[in-house]
């Protein structure tokens, strides 16, 4: 089929990911055609191997953890590993039902999805992968991206996190590489399922996007509950050992062997089948496709959202930027993303968030004088109860006379949970004042952010 007999739409959007979808269903609902392209499952990373199924296994290892406590604190349970293959049973159903739930809701919507990738022939035409054309007035990019691992020999021999949701057991002794967000979440869960897991880090602390202190504690935290790391430490290689792998470092030192190895060493967006360059379509050192604060892309009728782009690779982020750049474009919305304040959780155990300014950057922004910062380190109570070394650490950084709270950093037990409120309230311009003239609700872990002195 020739571009000139293409089939034509309002809209078509390059990816079923979080922000491929929400693009079109809002678009869908504008009264735009439109037809959706995802060559693999809908969802994309954060349903398929991201944010739900991470989830679940987290939730599994928190339930193995609280029944290590239950034992601790009088209850006859019997310990047992978890049957890794039952449980993914109920994990992939429950997924399998998202991938139906989308299924129904794009036909609803009359949106149509075809199983291909696809690249730009012109501004306005792209090719599938069996040769078909197709032609709109605006297309959206949301392809996201995927883990990639370092460039050094013996890589192929560990696996990411895309393959880890292929386990069905968990591995006696585990070695992961990296310190982000990816690594202290694997980390923690497969401490809590059973394994010995050694962190491998590059630098001299776990993720360097957070507020230091609280990242130092979680740390502490990790070593107490068993969690070997390794601090400064460069990866120059892996080798096979008897069934399992050693790694040799940087200066020659050796460790090992493990049963399975995992990397967390960053991530890269799927733009290499785009043909972006054909259309002229700007992207960045590492492949993202650059766009401004309204996700416009250096052509005016191509957007990019998500993972694709260099913004926070958050699900709800790029939902969020899908759905308002479609309330702009096909209605009568000028709200944009505002990329201030955005609130993020890591699923360690204990669960870290923040919201706002780590202590350093208030420090940068307002300089030192204008900077407050309030600190509550406790045991939660069934920890406490149980005698568990696992200690949660909550910090607030205000700035000015007025105190007002530019930063919200917890980590412990429900800190998931608390931080969304908390969030509305830092984003509405909450001062330590109006915290502390809150009733507290006792006794609780949230109750410390209103009683900080």
């Amino acid at each position: 089929m020739n571009a000139a007999n293409a089939p034509e739409f309002d809209l078509i959007v390059i990816g079923g990911g979080s922000g491929g979808l929400a693009g079109a269903f809002r678009a869908a609902e504008h009264g735009a055609r439109v037809a959706l392209l995802e060559p693999h499952l809908l969802g994309g990373t954060c349903v398929n191997v991201g944010c739900v199924p991470k989830k679940a296994m987290w939730l599994a290892a928190d339930v193995a953890g609280r029944l290590n406590l239950a034992r601790t604190l009088g209850f006859p349970v019997t310990p047992a590993p978890l049957d890794w293959c039952e449980f993914i049973v109920h994990r992939e159903r429950y997924i399998a039902n998202i991938h139906a739930s989308y299924r129904r809701r794009l036909d609803a919507a009359g949106i149509a999805l075809l199983p291909s990738h696809a690249g730009f022939l012109d501004p306005h035409t792209v090719e599938c992968e069996n040769g078909t054309h197709l032609r709109a007035e605006r297309f959206l990019i949301a392809t996201g991206g995927r883990p990639v691992r370092p460039a050094i020999p013996g890589a192929d021999l560990g696996g990411d996190s895309d393959t880890f949701f292929q386990w069905r057991a968990a591995p006696e002794c585990v070695a992961i590489v990296g310190g982000g967000y990816i690594a202290v979440e694997l980390a923690g869960m497969l401490q809590a399922l059973g394994s010995r897991v050694e962190l491998f880090v590059r630098g001299d602390r776990l993720l360097r996007e957070f507020d230091h202190e609280l990242a130092d504690q979680l740390a502490e935290d990790y070593r107490q509950a068993g969690i070997h790391l390794h601090f400064g430490y460069d990866l120059a290689a892996v080798e096979r050992d008897d069934g399992g792998v050693r790694l040799r470092g940087m200066d020659g030192s050796e460790c090992g062997r493990f049963d399975a190895l995992l990397f967390a060493t960053g991530r890269r967006p799927n733009s290499e089948r785009l043909a972006l360059e054909r259309v002229g379509v700007a992207i960045d050192a590492q492949g993202h496709v650059v766009v401004d604060e309204r996700h416009t892309t250096s052509v005016e009728h191509i957007f990019a959202v998500g993972d694709i782009t260099p913004n926070p690779p958050l699900t709800p982020v790029a939902i969020a930027a899908a759905r308002r750049l479609m309330d702009r474009v096909y209605g009568n919305a000028t709200a944009l993303l505002d990329p201030n304040d955005i609130p993020t959780v890591v699923f360690s155990h204990p669960p870290l968030g923040q919201v706002g300014l780590t202590e350093a950057d208030a420090r940068r922004v307002h300089g030192d004088e204008a900077v407050h910062v309030y600190r509550a380190g406790f045991r939660p109570m069934l920890y406490a109860l149980a005698d568990v070394p696992q200690h949660s650490l909550f910090k607030l950084v205000c700035v000015g006379e007025e105190r007002r709270v530019v930063g919200i950093h917890l980590l412990g037990e429900a800190a998931d949970e608390i931080l969304q409120g908390f969030a509305v309230a830092l984003k509405r311009g909450i001062t330590l004042d109006d915290l502390r003239d809150t009733v507290a609700i006792h006794p609780t872990s949230a109750e410390e952010v209103v009683l900080m002195r």
